[in-house]
């Protein structure tokens, strides 16, 4: 699924250049103007997303269990979001974008370089409430097309259950993660409306691995000091 994100962002930017070329050449009847001097306006956002961990091993477990962590099994999850973006110069806007995202992540354990067979992989599910906060910068348009960074911060609150015994899932996540953003789109202008692809990552900052003291089987979560957790994104915008 990486893979596809990465592909998908060269074809856009191929795009985007060529679309930026010919439209240098040609002039066209500027569409939806209006919008680029709104003080204030709305959109919504959907998308797919790949959820992925940044793990770091526990040295010391290491020392006497020889167990290993790998994410593996990456799934293609998909996020909804409210656009509300408020202008602050020709070039920069301020953006909102409260939404929900799902996806999950597989986690499994190897012991001296060999995978574990009697260890159940480990699915760990994410329901995510998003509250992004993030900058937009716009190059200069052309024509009907406008490429655009964007970069900000994001706090996630993660209301899927992810511990459970009966599953065979014995590692747990914190409730709340805070991330920052960094991506990068183009911008399409047409009559009534404007078309935005962009593709974002979010990296976590903090340990999101929750430590419990009461469960069957500590070896999941005794394996892994700290899991930070990573999401890229591709998100079609209409505003």
């Amino acid at each position: 699924m990486k893979q596809i994100i990465i592909i998908t962002g060269l074809f856009l930017c191929w795009f985007g250049t060529s679309s930026a070329q010919n439209q240098l050449t040609q002039r066209k009847v500027l569409n939806y103007q209006q919008i680029d001097d709104k003080a204030i306006h709305f959109g919504f956002c959907v998308g797919l997303n790949v959820m992925d961990f940044t793990v770091t091993p526990s040295y010391e477990n290491y020392k006497t269990d020889s167990l290993l962590c790998n994410v593996t099994n990456l799934s293609p999850g998909f996020h909804i979001q409210v656009v509300s973006a408020a202008r602050m110069t020709d070039r920069l806007e301020v953006r909102f974008l409260p939404g929900v995202a799902f996806g999950q992540r597989g986690l499994l354990f190897y012991r001296n370089g060999k995978l574990e067979d009697d260890l159940p992989l480990q699915k760990l599910e994410s329901s995510y409430i998003e509250l992004p906060w993030l900058l937009k910068y716009k190059s200069t348009r052309v024509n009907n097309c406008r490429a655009f960074l964007v970069g900000g911060l994001n706090t996630r609150f993660d209301l899927a259950k992810t511990y459970r015994e009966e599953d065979q899932i014995y590692m747990d996540l914190k409730l709340n993660d805070f991330c920052y953003e960094l991506g990068a789109g183009l911008d399409f202008y047409f009559p009534y409306f404007k078309l935005s692809v962009e593709l974002r990552g979010s990296w976590g900052m903090f340990d999101v691995l929750k430590r419990r003291t009461s469960m069957t089987d500590f070896r999941f979560q005794n394996a892994v000091e700290k899991l930070r957790s990573s999401v890229y994104m591709i998100s079609f915008y209409i505003e």
